[in-house]
């Protein structure tokens, strides 16, 4: 088995360094050729800025500007943070033990790094605010859906628990504020077919053979707005969004469905009423039942894009 290199870097604010794999084949002759071509939004000035600064480590040390080239040897390095709007909303912990910690994640809080957000998100804040250097999530909700999210520990569990959500061993609950129409019969289960086309923001409903399954329950209805409960047995992009938008009563605050609406990051107004309520599963580890509920409830369904002080998810 081949052991697996550690990093020579240690995090930085809360993120791993960047590991690059030099290929096996190829004409250049010094690490620093290799990169600059290999980093095109990096840019050579800056990549010989960050060898000059002794930012870029091979498993020997720094590398040098003229270091030659080494087939598949490795290089580690700290990439250049984008400019983050701060999500001016906490984290709350529901549970932590030495396995496992569920978290009730903001609207407006991506759960992992990725494009535009990087320190401003779930995994990272998590990592600095607990001092968990190890902590990896188990799923991800999307970056606008507020609720439980369930981290892991221990670096060695982190698959036990990812495959319990892979294969579908976790229950799920959720909860949406739409519009109440009192024509609409719930409870229904709706079917349809997702595909999710890499570049495109959106996803789309197609003709052909149904790979996502959601109920849609009405909890309680009042001044023109549903409560509603969503059981989501299939776990497709934008599933439970699309299937609400499909019955006619699209989740408030929904920038994508039924219709497309851009959005600036740091606008943290009319968050997405929809919020991830209860995670039930018979834990991989110990064999034990498990049921977190969230300690969140959507401000929409007590004040009406009011937009109060307490932020766009208020405590209940």
């Amino acid at each position: 088995m081949r052991r697996k290199l550690r990093s020579p870097l240690p995090q930085r604010h809360g993120l791993d360094a960047a590991r690059l794999r030099l290929p096996e084949e190829g004409g250049w002759a010094t690490i620093r050729d290799h990169l600059v071509e290999r980093l095109p939004r990096v840019g050579p000035d800056r990549i010989d800025v960050m060898l000059r600064e002794e930012r870029i480590h091979g498993l020997d040390g720094p590398v040098a500007v003229d270091a030659p080239y080494v087939p598949g040897s490795f290089v580690w390095f700290h990439r250049d943070l984008p400019v983050e709007v701060p999500v001016p909303f906490d984290i709350g912990v529901v549970h932590r033990d030495e396995d496992i910690l569920v978290v009730d994640k903001p609207h407006f809080l991506a759960t992992i790094p990725r494009g535009q957000h990087i320190v401003q998100t779930a995994l990272v804040r998590l990592r600095q605010e607990l001092g968990i250097p190890a902590l990896s999530p188990a799923h991800r909700l999307d970056r606008v859906t507020a609720g439980l999210l369930l981290f892991v520990v221990r670096p060695e569990l982190r698959g036990r628990y990812q495959t319990m959500f892979r294969d579908r061993k976790v229950g799920k609950e959720y909860e949406a504020v739409a519009r109440h129409d009192p024509a609409l019969e719930l409870p229904v289960t709706v079917e349809s077919r997702i595909v999710k086309e890499r570049g495109i923001i959106t996803a789309q409903e197609v003709e052909g053979e149904p790979n996502a399954r959601t109920r849609v329950e009405l909890i309680e209805a009042r001044g023109g707005l549903g409560r509603y409960r969503l059981l989501p047995e299939t776990g497709r992009t934008h599933q439970l969004r699309l299937h609400m938008s499909g019955l006619g009563v699209p989740i408030l605050g929904d920038d994508f469905y039924p219709v497309l609406t851009e959005k600036p990051l740091g606008d943290f107004t009319r968050p997405l009423q929809l919020l991830a309520k209860v995670l039930e599963f018979t834990d991989p580890v110990s064999g034990e039942p498990r049921r977190f509920e969230s300690g969140l409830r959507l401000a929409a369904w007590d004040d009406p894009w009011g937009n109060s002080a307490a932020g766009p998810v208020v405590g209940g």
